[in-house]
């Protein structure tokens, strides 16, 4: 039997910092410190080439249990739905109108933050809000 391993979730995206520090507001992550040897990110961007400059950035979990987040340039825009997405757990042991008042409250967070409500799903005791973040990826709000 192997050892669990840590992972990585990778955004492939037009605006790594922008798209990084979305999803910061959205599950309380920060960015981590800039490498050794730099005061700041800034620094270490123009330490780059300019080709490399604003090609990645990341964000990770303060309290290091949830994976890192990677956000990656690509020269492609979004063209399909995504086949995989990420599920923000804020309704987790809550059921019916308290259940869907939950989601309905962390939508109403988002959305200035520049997600979009896509629609919100309600069945008795189970809801789901899908919603896409600021680059149109898909996510729900469960």
């Amino acid at each position: 039997m192997s050892a669990i391993k840590k992972f990585q979730v990778t955004f492939d995206c037009a605006e790594p910092e922008r798209l990084a520090r979305f999803w910061c507001e959205v599950l309380g992550y920060v960015v981590p410190p800039p490498p050794k040897g730099f005061a700041t990110w800034d620094d270490f961007k123009r330490s780059l080439p300019s080709d490399q400059q604003d090609a990645w950035f990341a964000c990770i979990d303060p309290s290091g249990v949830g994976p890192r987040l990677y956000f990656q340039r690509v020269p492609e825009g979004k063209a399909a739905k995504n086949r995989l997405h990420l599920d923000v757990r804020v309704g987790t042991g809550l059921v019916g109108e308290e259940r869907l008042a939950a989601l309905e409250a962390e939508c109403a967070r988002l959305v200035p933050l520049g997600a979009v409500h896509v629609r919100t799903l309600y069945e008795g005791n189970d809801s789901c809000i899908p919603m896409q973040d600021i680059e149109g990826n898909e996510f729900c709000i469960d």
